[in-house]
């Protein structure tokens, strides 16, 4: 059982005795009339009062009890709310008759939620305290919260029990709040561009808009199987052609595929479009939005990463094919011979497919020597067709694409292109996708047939983007795995969970 635990079990007998005192430990009625944070700010000058308080100043906070140090006619407590942690001062003889020591020093531990009434006070060694006069429990812990100076330290519980995470550690709440702030400056950016925030469908007749594996679901009522979201691209075209000329969508995606440092089943990105603009507009509203975020969330341009510093003010553009030999160190008269490149990655030891295209290979390479070298913000341009069904060919070369993909301490941050508007070309690319898949892709993209009839009707010169804004918190935040920037991480099942027969083991 759940609550076996022979602590636990002393809680529970205390949260009884409260009530049969006449106490309720789970209370609805709160009277808090400020923060901790409130508090400290309004009563900052309490230090330049002659006797260092103000017993005419009448403050309500409420929080959590993080340490409780008992003594014999008083106390210090320790509460903390969202905002801060605040000393309090309980004294015997400021509490109602014998509530001191029967209620309060017996009944009442860390991890308890507690009202205090009081003033503000500065106590001997400095500290801007409240002077408790009322103290009323509003939830009894039952459950003790993990040793103080320790706290939690286990990755797997942290990630399994966010909750008990974001109790212990301060850094972990902060964190979550810089996300928070990350996807609403995100949104205001393109409002202030004059870009409209728009919500599409989150499943799908087919798994269209990226190259990556879907997970399918089943709906009863139509009597047919559909797919979550991979990517909200080919809906978000749809409205272009539909006449609007400049929309978003922050959205969550699910793509059924492997998890590590920077990848999560479920991930949370957003999506632009804007007509009658090009990659090349693209990759300077990014320089853009990458400086109103630093602006707003008080950053230093060079960034710590880890071991790395990264400078924001160099953003750089490299052609696809040159950083293989710039970055990469490949052999500059191989990159465009896709035999020579067979050759050249089983001299490394590594997969090399015959059945791959020559871009296809390039991208090998490139994903092998180059992906990681990329620090400072570079955009990586000029993809090959093979690698990009969706992106617009380039007029003065037909083999690659107006593409850029933007890198950050190694990883990729955002994808963009010029947006493929004519239909014939648009088919022939998935008809193309679909002999990779009789080939063994099976991340290649679905034929997707209204899609092209709604090219038919034709979409204005777009440029669309993608912006992963779970790597972009890590790279704010110095967080090194997807699972810190997440509330609530995908997570192999425990022993006592369900679980499929056919998991991955």
């Amino acid at each position: 059982m759940i609550f076996e635990n022979k602590f636990i079990q002393q809680r529970i007998e205390k949260a009884q005795i409260l009530r049969d005192a006449g106490f309720n430990p789970y209370s609805n009625q709160s009277k808090r009339n400020t923060t901790i944070e409130k508090y400290l700010n309004v009563n900052s000058d309490i230090e330049n009062k002659e006797n260092k308080r103000d017993e005419n100043r009448h403050y309500i906070v409420s929080g959590r009890i993080k340490l409780l140090r008992i003594m014999g006619k008083a106390s210090f407590v320790k509460i903390e709310d969202e905002s801060g942690m605040l000393q309090i001062y309980v004294a015997r003889d400021n509490l109602p008759e014998d509530f001191y020591n029967t209620i309060f020093k017996k009944n009442i531990e860390v991890g308890d939620i507690i009202e205090v009434t009081g003033y503000p006070f500065v106590t001997g060694k400095g500290e801007l305290s409240l002077h408790a006069n009322k103290l009323v429990l509003l939830t009894k812990a039952i459950s003790p919260l993990p040793e103080k100076f320790h706290g939690v330290t286990d990755k797997e519980i942290r990630y399994r029990k966010r909750y008990l995470d974001l109790i212990m550690n301060a850094d972990v709440r902060k964190t979550f709040r810089i996300r928070s702030k990350v996807i609403s400056l995100t949104r205001h950016f393109f409002e202030e561009k004059g870009f409209l925030e728009v919500e599409t469908p989150m499943m799908h007749p087919i798994a269209g808009g990226a190259n990556a594996k879907p997970f399918v679901t089943h709906h009863n009522a139509l009597g047919i199987d559909r797919f979550l979201r991979i990517a909200p691209e080919l809906y978000l075209k749809r409205l272009i052609v539909g006449g609007f000329e400049a929309v978003f969508e922050i959205n969550r995606n699910f793509r059924n595929e492997g998890m590590d440092a920077t990848h999560n089943p479920e991930f949370t990105s957003i999506e632009f479009y804007w007509a009658y603009k090009t990659y090349k507009d693209l990759i300077e509203i990014t320089k853009e939005y990458f400086q109103y975020l630093f602006e707003h969330l008080n950053l230093p341009t060079h960034l710590p990463y880890g071991d790395m510093e990264i400078n924001f003010e160099n953003f750089t553009e490299l052609p696809l094919i040159e950083s293989l030999t710039s970055v990469g160190g490949v052999p500059a008269n191989i990159v465009n011979d896709k035999e020579k490149i067979l050759d050249y990655l089983r001299s490394k030891n590594l997969n090399a497919d015959d059945k791959l295209t020559l871009g296809y290979l390039q991208g090998e390479l490139f994903d092998e020597f180059v992906e990681e070298k990329l620090i400072d913000p570079t955009f990586i341009t000029e993809y090959p067709v093979d690698l990009s069904p969706l992106a617009r060919r380039s007029d003065d070369n037909p083999d690659i694409t107006e593409r850029f993909e933007l890198f950050i301490a190694g990883r990729e941050i955002a994808n963009a292109f010029s947006e493929l508007n004519d239909p014939i070309d648009q088919l022939a690319r998935f008809e193309a996708q679909g002999a990779a898949k009789e080939c063994g892709d099976d991340e290649a993209h679905e034929m997707d047939l209204d899609f092209v009839e709604a090219l038919s009707y034709g979409m204005a010169p777009t440029a669309g983007q993608g912006i992963g804004i779970d790597r972009l918190v890590m790279l704010l935040t110095n967080e090194h795995s997807i699972r810190d920037v997440l509330l609530f991480p995908a997570m192999k099942p425990l022993n006592n969970e369900p679980s499929s027969d056919n998991e991955e083991k």
